[in-house]
């Protein structure tokens, strides 16, 4: 796989989201304010290269008590998660069953 320090062998792709205020809030009471520090999360390999995501979440601020920020939910993502080489080929395998489309 490739090298996070050198670069070499890896994709990054970096991403940025949209801006749009996450549910249940108020667009009268919110107003975007930049983003929070991109996060860097590693995944699924593309044609055997290390693939890296950089995703910036967007900040956004209370318009009259300037203290209260809110952001996104990503919880979805494991920090650090991968998968293993079973369920790597298992996907494989079932990606290449034409058969499975026929019920």
């Amino acid at each position: 796989m490739g090298n996070f320090q050198t670069k070499k062998d890896c994709f990054f792709i970096y991403l940025d989201e949209k801006n749009i205020l996450p549910k249940d809030y108020n667009s009268n009471e919110f107003e975007s304010k930049g983003f929070y520090e991109r996060a860097l999360i590693q995944d699924f390999p593309i044609r055997g290269k290390t693939v890296y995501l950089g995703i910036r979440r967007r900040r956004w601020r209370n318009k009259i008590d300037r203290s209260i920020d809110i952001k996104s939910d990503y919880s979805f993502i494991t920090e650090g998660s991968k998968l293993t080489v079973e369920l790597s080929d298992f996907l494989k395998d079932t990606a290449r069953n034409p058969r499975r489309y026929d019920k």
